[in-house]
């Protein structure tokens, strides 16, 4: 019979940017843990299990596998065979389950302030030897804090998290005793910092994002890893161009483009030239912002939109793009063509993306406004309160309803709509 290629559990190594022999190394870690004694999987066995010649691991090796992945031994692409044919239901998870450590990570992050950084492992109860178990559970516990800024946006208990997430990283590596460990460590701890950047910039806080941008750079070079060089290049154009020092934003935004992230994926292209598109458009070369959008749209065509992207990048495909597309036209004066981007994010953008959907209405309002549409604008502005129901408005989303409102009344300064939306929400897009 010929061999099945698993799909499931390459699609996993790739999600997760493991090797073959990285795998290896976590599967023998986890077996260690359990056994006290060191396994012996291969990269040459990890390969077979991704051929389809062995469907089946041992049984030692199909533990320890859901235990680095977090996931079923079938729902990872393996077929029972013989006795095993009827799986029984998945064991209780191992104290060093990394979906144990997920589940009360979310738990605590979701909590008090204080308890964010909770979860992150204790001197005394880390591991003697640090290996790739550690970066998978420490990756798990980077894309949990992108599932909080979802959830909340940025804020300063999220910020203390990450950076609790870079200390881990750090201490860990210094117990480390391979290079290419230590090199994805450093790479968490700039991921880390980076997200704790990020935290500062949603919430308006600007002061200590620099700070952390420069460290995360710093990390990024010691784990060379371009990926995260990228993602600080990106960060670093934002943050300017929110003081608005456009020409820092621009040529951060060339910074990024000159990565070789950039160089082998269109997507991460994509995302640098529209970045670069934001900051020219400030800057006021408005020819140059178009042929930016132009750059970023053709390159997302080249896209695989099903391939899988880095945990940092999650926010990036056409409903992005389409948002970034409606803020260079209105900041250019193309209002009509602003609006219509904002339509089409709003329309590619699922009904749970709230804060997403909220700033495309805002970019939706100011179009409509700059068109003279002043009743439709007020309304259009007020739905970003309905969406942001129950939830936070972070900084930065309360700095563009300002900028809307300062529109208003430029704009309409003695139309009764106008006052009334200002005295209406006031207070609920001004309350941190």
């Amino acid at each position: 019979m010929a061999e099945t290629r698993n799909d499931p559990l390459a699609a996993w190594l790739k999600a997760h940017e493991m090797s073959a022999a990285e795998l290896a190394d976590a599967v023998n870690e986890a077996i260690l843990k359990l056994t006290s004694k060191p396994g012996s999987t291969s990269e040459r066995t990890v390969w077979r299990w991704l051929s389809g010649e062995n469907r089946w691991p041992q049984t030692l090796q199909r533990t320890a596998l859901e235990i680095v992945t977090g996931d079923t031994i079938t729902a990872l692409g393996f077929v029972p065979r013989g006795k095993d044919k009827t799986v029984s239901p998945p064991p209780a998870a191992h104290p060093e389950d990394p979906s144990v450590h997920r589940r009360r990570f979310v738990g605590a992050a979701t909590g008090t302030a204080a308890g964010v950084a909770i979860p992150f492992a204790s001197a005394g109860s880390r591991p003697s030897r640090v290996g790739t178990s550690d970066v998978i559970r420490l990756r798990d516990n980077v894309e949990n804090l992108v599932e909080l800024d979802a959830v909340r946006g940025g804020h300063t208990a999220l910020e203390r998290a990450a950076l609790a997430g870079a200390s881990e990283a750090l201490g860990l590596q210094k117990q480390s005793t391979t290079q290419r460990v230590q090199r994805r460590l450093f790479a968490l701890a700039s991921d880390f910092t980076a997200t704790a950047a990020w935290s500062m910039i949603d919430a308006g806080q600007l002061d200590n994002a620099g700070r952390h941008l420069d460290r995360a750079l710093t990390l990024a070079g010691m784990a060379q890893d371009p990926d995260m060089t990228m993602q600080v290049w990106n960060l670093r154009a934002m943050l300017a161009r929110q003081r608005g020092d456009y020409a820092e934003a621009v040529g951060a935004a060339q910074a990024a483009q000159a990565t070789s992230a950039v160089r082998r994926s269109p997507m991460h292209a994509s995302l640098a030239h529209a970045r670069a598109s934001i900051g020219l458009a400030h800057a006021k070369e408005h020819r140059a912002a178009l042929r930016s959008l132009g750059r970023a749209e053709d390159a997302m065509a080249k896209a695989d939109l099903s391939a899988p992207l880095p945990t940092w990048m999650s926010f990036y495909g056409p409903a992005e793009l389409h948002s970034i597309t409606a803020i260079v036209h209105n900041v250019v004066g193309r209002p009509a063509e602003a609006e219509a981007a904002s339509h089409r994010a709003l329309s590619a953008l699922p009904k749970t993306y709230r804060r997403n959907r909220a700033n495309a209405t805002v970019h939706l309002a100011v179009a409509q406004l700059r068109q003279g549409d002043v009743e439709q604008a007020v309304t259009t502005g007020g739905q970003v309160f309905d969406i942001m129901a129950g939830a936070p408005i972070p900084g930065r989303m309360r700095q563009a309803l300002g900028d809307f409102q300062r529109d208003l009344i430029t704009l309409a300064p003695s139309a009764h709509l106008a006052h009334e939306w200002i005295d209406r929400y006031r207070t609920e897009w001004s309350t941190p």
